[in-house]
């Protein structure tokens, strides 16, 4: 008898058809986001293996920066990724508008007078002086808002395909080494060459940036009211590459202006909390101020204020670049260079432990700007790749 035959109806069952499942949608899609995504992630562990190996960081970059196969590749993967992949995401196109939103606020909804305010009251109380006489104090040092004087003026860091250029309240200047369009200039930011301050009006300004010529050598200091790094500092090997950005980038603003810093991190948000605030540090010594913190799932968002125009000039011998530390900077071997090696990665329980000894260090001093604290946290050198580049 057939044991497919039904006992009790005496009816024989016919064979089942094939049962297939459909492949989702999504698929191809995500296959062609982890093929472009593993083009940018091999041109950053090249960076790291080359950089541990030969110990140079300037021969390194300009080797790079003459690799002109490599980094059309690397550029067109990226502007393909935030063509077809991130801009389907809250958070590709997040960190364009959190960028938008953090400069209105600050230069045209008074967040600039705000913080000029509680710097005054601040240095003011430090001399000794009540809070009554303070508020009596004119605020002589604000400056006219930007609504006033025009667009504000944006520069962009390895803009790849300028996502700024399409909001009107900015006058945009993207640069990047190898750009994926043609609105972005061509310009080698580690070695950008800095002029004296233009002694124009505003108006002369904005008719300046709009005559620039490609590729861009040098520009004048205190040009911008902002500049952004998104997804940028992460590129360079090095800690000191990455503190010379910051550093040009205060070069480049104006007194009070804004350095946007995003960077990818796809941990919780306390689990690289005393990364973050080595960066704070590194970065506030060059004469900023923190102005906003954000941590979205797959990245940091931070802005600083412009809060002096000199900096000191021993900063170097006091170690502030290498706070600029990455994760994968700690990294001796990555996926190509020890696919026979075994990774020993701390399990959750480990990690937890390891987080509780931390929990009797000192909280950060308060934020005066943002109003925010972070608590303390134990640094994860686990991570070989930029998280931000494959979202799942």
């Amino acid at each position: 008898m057939d044991p497919r035959d039904n006992v009790e109806t005496g009816e024989t069952e016919d064979h089942p058809e094939p049962f297939y499942v459909p492949i989702p949608e999504e698929a191809p899609h995500k296959k062609e986001q982890e093929k472009l995504s593993g083009v940018v992630k091999s041109v950053h562990r090249k960076l790291r293996r080359k950089y541990r190996e030969v110990g140079d960081f300037d021969k390194i970059w300009r080797e790079h920066c003459e690799d002109e196969q490599t980094l059309s590749e690397y550029a067109l993967a990226m502007k393909n990724l935030a063509d077809n992949h991130w801009t389907k995401t809250c958070e590709g196109e997040g960190r364009i508008e959190w960028c938008r939103s953090v400069c209105q606020e600050y230069f045209l909804d008074g967040g600039m007078k705000r913080m000029l305010e509680k710097d005054e009251k601040s240095a003011t109380l430090a001399m000794g002086l009540t809070a009554a006489s303070v508020s009596a104090q004119p605020y002589s040092t604000i400056p006219s808002s930007i609504s006033q004087r025009g667009k504000m003026r944006l520069l962009d860091v390895g803009s790849c395909f300028n996502p700024f250029l399409k909001f009107d309240e900015f006058l945009t200047v993207g640069i990047d080494i190898v750009p994926a369009v043609e609105s972005v200039y061509k310009c080698d930011f580690l070695n950008l060459q800095l002029q004296q301050p233009l002694q124009l009006a505003d108006d002369a300004v904005q008719a300046f940036l709009r005559q620039l010529h490609n590729p861009i050598d040098a520009l004048p200091a205190q040009l911008f009211h902002v500049v952004v790094f998104s997804l940028l500092l992460s590129y360079f090997p090095s800690p000191y590459q990455r503190w010379i950005c910051c550093k040009k980038a205060h070069e480049l603003l104006e007194l009070h202006g804004l350095l946007l810093i995003i960077t990818p991190d796809s941990s919780h948000q306390n689990r690289h909390a005393l990364m973050m605030r080595s960066w704070r540090v590194a970065v506030e010594s060059l004469g900023f101020k923190r102005y906003k913190y954000i941590k979205y799932s797959h990245m940091h968002l931070i802005a600083f204020r412009k809060a002096s125009l000199a900096t000191t000039s021993d900063l170097v011998s006091r170690n502030y670049p290498e706070m600029l530390y990455i994760p994968q900077d700690f990294h001796a071997n990555e996926e190509e260079d020890c696919a026979d090696v075994p990774v020993q990665v701390r399990s959750e329980f480990e990690d937890d432990q390891l987080a509780w000894g931390f929990t009797e260090l000192p909280d950060t001093p308060y934020d005066s700007d943002s109003g925010e604290s972070q608590g303390s946290s134990v640094p994860g050198f686990h991570e070989l790749e930029d998280p931000i580049l494959l979202q799942s």
